[in-house]
């Protein structure tokens, strides 16, 4: 970790456009938690989908896909990363410097978030909140280290990324198997499934497999992510 990387990555992340887009989908979730409580449409089947579809589904992979791109991808993009690689730090601190960031990002604007909705829906009920808290933040870990990794290996990450998070998890996932068993979304669900008794909430994947899985691409994304970063030719900052 090096904090001054850290402390001008979070400056850039929370210039006003950004903290916008930030603000925007956990903004979203809270109002619809709590329209859905006031009006009593929030019955534990209701709560559940709310908190898979929106929370988990949507909110993490996009908020994720945002920190996880900009931690990195526009000082790639416009050459301000060569600055930072003439210096003494090794690029492997520089990668998990970004990386912590955006977990950071992802934690204060995803998995509190989803949080404050469970605890509005279903308060501590069948511990729906919780579960789907850690199921969030051990998501966003994985997600913010493939997207990081993305931003470092292509000027194309946003894109790419979209088309992972909405096209693959979301799209083909309702329809090939396959596709929904390999997926983060997946894999987060089941640690969501592991910590709550709540019968809405179902994972296709193993406990033990789901685990395993988000370890290993949590470590290659950042392994690639620092090797890439590692061949990037300095002299191209001048």
């Amino acid at each position: 970790m090096n904090a001054t990387i850290a402390v001008i990555t979070f400056r850039a992340m929370l210039g006003r456009r950004r903290a916008l887009l930030l603000l925007a989908l956990p903004l979203v979730l809270l109002v619809l938690s709590v329209v859905l409580r006031v009006t009593d449409n929030n019955d534990i089947d209701i709560s559940a989908d709310v908190l898979q579809r929106f929370g988990l589904a949507t909110l993490l992979p996009l908020l994720a896909l945002i920190a996880g791109t900009g931690v990195i991808g526009p000082e790639i993009d416009d050459g301000q990363i060569m600055y930072v690689l003439t210096k003494p730090i090794p690029r492997q601190v520089i990668v998990l410097t970004k990386l912590a960031v955006a977990i950071v990002l992802v934690a204060a604007f995803a998995v509190v978030p989803v949080l404050m909705s469970g605890i509005v829906l279903q308060g501590t009920t069948a511990g729906m909140a919780p579960a789907f808290t850690v199921g969030v933040l051990v998501g966003g870990v994985a997600y913010s280290a493939v997207f990081v990794a993305l931003a470092v290996l292509s000027r194309n990450a946003v894109t790419i990324g979209l088309l992972y998070a909405l096209v693959w998890e979301t799209l083909l996932g309702n329809f090939a198997p396959g596709a929904k068993s390999a997926s983060i979304q997946q894999w987060a669900l089941s640690v969501v499934d592991a910590l709550t008794s709540a019968s809405p909430v179902k994972s296709t994947v193993d406990l033990p497999v789901a685990i395993a899985l988000l370890v290993a691409v949590t470590a290659a994304g950042t392994l690639l992510a620092a090797y890439r970063l590692r061949s990037l030719p300095v002299a191209s900052a001048e």
